[in-house]
């Protein structure tokens, strides 16, 4: 099972529908139990992340998703379910993220129409197993304010020039995260939700298919 995690932010239903499409079964979740009993989970997410944050640790969210990650288990992050990885957020002052990533989460540069919002390429910075079957510099959709800054810019995999050249993907073991909304990204987003699940499960991908 795929747990979608829900945290009380929009977006879920287009995340849903997307796995749903490619023939996988997933479940919304708000719960630790239900969460840490999937084989792969994906945290969407839209709007601030130190409203995320909150809303997480509310839920009881914060210690069983970084126990989730340290564990090894496949992970998917979206927009904000990226910031939120990193150790803190600018966003309306310094609030700390998850800190799962060395790292700070950065406003975009001055002079730029903010937020960033429509399609944009992504170079392909490393060949990884997320970008199978994806051309180079391929259009994706974006909707964002901030950008994160890796301490160890080895785990960008994806970069986007938006008046500077910005992580758009990061992967690390087995987590990857995209700046992007593949939900929003007509068929290649859909490919990105596809390799992600593929790497998540090998084997058992299968399982998950409906007849």
């Amino acid at each position: 099972m795929i747990a979608i995690i829900d945290y009380g932010a929009g977006n879920l239903r287009s995340v849903v529908n997307a796995i749903s499409r490619l023939g996988y079964a997933a479940k919304v979740t708000s719960t630790p139990h239900e969460m840490l009993a999937a084989q792969a989970a994906i945290l969407p997410g839209v709007g601030a992340a130190a409203d995320t944050m909150v809303n997480l640790q509310t839920l009881g969210l914060v210690s069983p998703i970084r126990r989730f990650i340290a564990e090894g288990r496949p992970f998917l992050g979206i927009c904000i379910g990226l910031q939120i990885l990193f150790s803190g957020t600018e966003e309306g002052g310094w609030h700390e993220c998850l800190g799962i990533i060395p790292g700070i989460v950065r406003r975009l540069p001055q002079g730029l129409k903010i937020p960033h919002m429509g399609w944009n390429q992504v170079r392909q910075r490393i060949h990884h197993p997320i970008f199978d079957g994806i051309p180079d510099e391929a259009n994706f959709y974006f909707v964002h304010s901030y950008y994160v800054e890796p301490e160890d810019r080895s785990i960008v995999v994806g970069e986007t020039e938006y008046g500077a050249s910005i992580c758009s993907v990061i992967a690390k073991d087995n987590l990857i995260a995209t700046q992007f909304h593949p939900e929003k990204s007509g068929e290649l987003g859909l490919k990105i939700y596809d390799n992600f699940i593929k790497i998540a499960l090998g084997v058992e991908a299968s399982r998950l298919q409906h007849n």
